[in-house]
């Protein structure tokens, strides 16, 4: 346990961040999985999930949650994944 008062803030800002990030990181896998199973059913909404999905990423990279590399990686691997299932 920390002694010192400016690591004691410290301690809990980093856990209130661990938390946000957690959930911005949960929601990305539920609106990648849900744009997944809308190509899967062959649902006609696969274009508004994707578009979803891919403004969350965006904005979890632009905050600092995940990095712009993975941003990119995975929104193309999403996208690759909606146009093999369109062919």
């Amino acid at each position: 346990m920390a002694n010192i008062k400016s690591q004691i803030k410290r301690n809990r800002q980093s856990e209130k961040a661990r938390l946000r990030n957690k959930a911005v990181r949960s929601e990305l896998k539920t609106r990648t999985k849900r744009v997944l199973a809308s190509v899967d059913e062959g649902s006609a909404d696969i274009a508004e999930q994707a578009r979803l999905a891919i403004q969350r990423i965006d904005t979890a990279a632009s905050k600092g949650v995940i990095h712009k590399n993975q941003a990119a990686r995975r929104k193309s691997r999403l996208m690759a994944r909606i146009n093999a299932a369109s062919k």
